[in-house]
């Protein structure tokens, strides 16, 4: 029976630990922390988007950061083999908008208990609160591992699974990148992502919280476009934050080198012509009403204090006296406000880390190293990103059943 030992008990850890010992492999998993899944607890604030429901393309096109490298394990273990796993597990999932699927109880926790039930089932042995200080090698062949309190641990094989540099409260906090340099692994730049920007303009405090549906926003980089997007955005203390400036912030790396401006759309639905003949129907509903009265039916209330000191129209101006060229500068406002981004927010706040393993250095058909027999990789860990939507999840779970399943079969 093989040894097999995966590092880090987050979505792919446990998943390799599931698939090696149901591949018939003696499974141990050191996980740093008291509990398992600690990320997972407060993935989708909460409730866990666990895979999306799309097709395979589909995934792949999502996946921004070494997509290719994805297909042998997204076919391997898809999204529906995901969801068919779970659901065999006791977790009831639902699909909502955007093809994204949750936990039927919207709570997060349940994923984490199934994933329990699924090791449990397969015995697989757990060390918790146990930190791995190395990997042991023999020449360029994994020996096993020793702990931080000087315990050594021999193995066949072993799962690098520990996640990236976000959410560091978690136990991501770098160490696997650590752990692959000393095997001799080249680790790409660490940048966050998926994660909110700081502005240079400042928000209004009555704006911080208030979330925007529907809008569209462009992110420019040195004045060209880099990126567009559309649905759900959330002004914060700092700046901008919500779904879709998480994924613009994927396109973003070097603020010494370059800047970065966004530009928000809060009518996309409607062009400037249709935006002008709504604007004047609202205008002539309260012709005899003042500026600020005119703008309650076409804003949401906590934007228009906004809106009123960007334009320079004074609120109080009766509707019927504001002119053309004021109504113009209006309609170009709300469909295009600047925001100059000063930097991203720190990666200890991020979805996920951007950069990690080469992936050149891994085989994708099997995940294990190119460079030391017998070391696997799943999960974050690896140089694979993509945006929001359950993609980054299935990213661990299918590395993860790939990662298991060649470490028990392979010799």
């Amino acid at each position: 029976m093989k040894k097999v030992v995966v590092i880090g008990a987050g979505a792919a850890g446990m998943m390799a630990a599931y698939f090696a010992a149901r591949e018939g492999a003696h499974v141990t998993i050191i996980e740093k922390n008291k509990i398992l899944g600690r990320k997972i607890r407060i993935t989708g604030k909460g409730r866990c988007n666990v895979t999306n429901a799309s097709d395979l393309d589909t995934i792949i096109n999502n996946i921004y950061r070494n997509g290719n490298f994805m297909y042998s394990s997204l076919y391997s273990f898809t999204n529906d083999d995901l969801i068919d796993l779970f659901e065999s597990f006791g977790l009831k999932l639902k699909t909502e908008r955007g093809n994204r699927v949750f936990p039927l109880s919207d709570k997060a926790i349940d994923v984490v208990k199934a994933m329990e039930k699924m090791l449990d089932s397969q015995a697989v042995n757990i060390k918790t609160g146990a930190k791995v200080r190395s990997i042991l090698l023999d020449g360029n062949k994994v020996k096993g591992l020793i702990l931080s309190n000087g315990t050594k641990i021999f193995a066949d094989k072993i799962i690098l699974a520990t996640g990236g540099k976000s959410y560091p409260l978690t136990g991501s906090t770098g160490d696997g990148y650590t752990m692959a340099k000393e095997c001799g692994h080249r680790v790409t730049n660490l940048y966050p992502s998926l994660i909110g920007m700081e502005t240079v303009q400042d928000i209004k405090r009555d704006m911080v919280g208030l979330n925007l549906r529907n809008i569209s926003i462009k992110l420019y980089k040195n004045s060209k476009e880099i990126y567009q997007g559309f649905g759900e955005l959330e002004f914060r203390e700092y700046g901008l934050d919500g779904p879709v400036i998480k994924s613009a912030s994927c396109y973003i790396d070097d603020f010494q080198k370059n800047n970065y401006r966004i530009l928000l759309d809060l009518k996309p639905a409607l062009s400037n012509e249709k935006l002008d003949a709504r604007i004047l129907r609202d205008f002539e509903k309260y012709s005899n009403n003042s500026f600020e009265t005119g703008l309650k039916d076409l804003l949401h209330k906590k934007m228009i204090d906004y809106i009123i000191d960007k334009v320079g129209i004074d609120r109080k101006k009766p509707v019927h006296q504001v002119s053309k060229e004021e109504r113009h500068r209006l309609l170009s406002l709300i469909k295009g406000i600047d925001f100059d981004i000063k930097r991203l927010r720190p990666i200890d706040e991020a979805i996920i880390t951007e950069g990690g393993i080469e992936v050149k250095e891994v085989n994708p058909s099997t995940m294990e190293s190119k460079l030391v027999e017998g070391l696997y990789f799943a999960g974050e860990i690896l140089d694979v990103n993509a945006f929001t939507g359950g993609f980054n999840l299935q990213i661990a779970f299918s590395t993860g059943y790939l990662a298991g399943t060649s470490s028990a079969r392979e010799k």
